[in-house]
């Protein structure tokens, strides 16, 4: 989608334009959006890495993830589309997909990164976020490689926990939790299939012990009719406190004895802007 300020923040400056006179000086700053990718470039996966570590197709199967670009009919919008592997293959246990930022988040600074989101199918098992360590340790270190992380799952977890397919963020101790109603602590629904959503992710990559290497969750879409704030103080899943300087994705098949399902988790317009950006850099969202 093309990149311009959203409607209601012209109209908020308009009115504080209005106010405050014509002294530029009183005027409330934009916030400078910058492109990750938006998946409408001729060469749309050009800046993409694939990896499949944990490759235990049988028959064998090179390069068995799906990660692809399509096109919605309707809006002429391109958006990429993640899978583990096409339906009825197994064994993709770490399908990952990787892209340089375009500007490191540095030690000590904050950045927003807006992502639209929106769920083929469930069954499925889905990560993605953000990474401090290059793409050669990031093969290595597969889930381990994340800082920021956000989940969109309904599997079973080996102790007996069943997901119901809301989407989580990382706390303390590698342990997921389900986004919720701040005001209730009531946990949110799960994503409806087929239907996009709109995310900020305000990262604090600041040192642990000034408050950062956490992060907080805002979203737009099926309950939240209104951007609200879904989840505070979330947790980088490693804390090593370096600059950020990937956006990742992992999607996994599950065992062949114990598959997860092979749904997709579509991406399109990822951006990112200094500090608590809350505005929306498209010019519409359906």
């Amino acid at each position: 989608m093309s990149y311009c300020p959203s409607l209601f923040v012209l109209v908020f400056l308009l009115g504080v334009f209005h106010t405050h006179g014509s002294d530029a000086s009183t005027l409330p700053t934009l916030p400078h959006w910058i492109l990750v990718d938006n998946f409408e470039q001729a060469s749309p996966l050009l800046n993409w890495i694939k990896m499949d570590t944990d490759n235990n197709t049988q028959p064998f199967i090179h390069d068995p993830q799906v990660t692809e670009v399509r096109l919605e009919a309707q809006s002429n919008n391109h958006y990429l589309i993640k899978k583990p592997a096409a339906e009825g293959i197994v064994g993709n246990r770490k399908a990952m997909s990787i892209s340089k930022l375009p500007t490191e988040v540095a030690v000590g600074d904050t950045y927003t990164f807006y992502t639209r989101i929106k769920v083929e199918y469930f069954p499925n098992n889905h990560s993605f976020g953000l990474s401090n360590l290059s793409a050669q340790e990031i093969a290595k270190q597969n889930y381990n490689a994340f800082e920021p992380m956000l989940r969109v799952t309904d599997k079973l977890e080996s102790n007996g926990v069943k997901n119901n397919g809301t989407l989580m963020v990382m706390g303390d101790n590698k342990r997921y939790h389900k986004i919720r109603q701040l005001k209730t602590g009531q946990a949110a629904q799960p994503m409806i299939e087929n239907k996009w959503y709109e995310l900020w992710y305000v990262i604090n990559n600041a040192r642990l012990e000034n408050g950062g290497q956490s992060y907080d969750l805002y979203m737009r879409g099926s309950e939240f009719r209104q951007q609200q704030k879904v989840f505070e103080d979330a947790k980088f899943r490693m804390k090593r406190e370096q600059p950020l300087g990937y956006f990742m994705t992992i999607s996994n098949t599950g065992s062949s004895k114990k598959p997860y399902g092979n749904g997709g988790l579509m991406y399109d317009d990822i951006y990112m802007a200094k500090g608590l950006a809350l505005s929306s850099p498209l010019t519409s969202f359906e």
